[in-house]
């Protein structure tokens, strides 16, 4: 799997996973909602050690620019609420900071 596609696939995982305990704190949604959303974290988390990267802070870091974009998506699919410029140029340098921090030369 590359890189980009385990970040995108921890990222919904993420955010499905954390949506959940929004369902059921904020919209009384039932606790049941709360099996999948701990399915998804765990997903996520599995996921995240699938990153090529020799430190686990790194590939976190970088995987931040990926989930900051992919919850503006969530935003627009899920809720109904299309980013603004603002969103979109935010997630526009947070994914340039991504790659800088995951893709950068390394001296080591």
């Amino acid at each position: 799997m590359t890189t980009l596609a385990i970040y995108i696939g921890a990222a919904i995982a993420e955010i499905a996973g954390c949506f959940s305990f929004w369902a059921w704190l904020r919209l009384d949604r039932s606790p049941l909602w709360l099996v999948p959303g701990m399915a998804g974290l765990a997903l996520f988390a599995w996921l995240l050690t699938r990153i090529d990267s020799d430190f686990a802070g790194r590939a976190y870091a970088a995987y931040g620019g990926v989930y900051i974009t992919a919850s503006l998506f969530w935003l627009w699919a899920m809720e109904s609420q299309r980013p603004d410029r603002w969103d979109a140029t935010g997630a526009a340098v947070c994914l340039v900071g991504a790659a800088i921090i995951l893709w950068g030369p390394r001296s080591i």
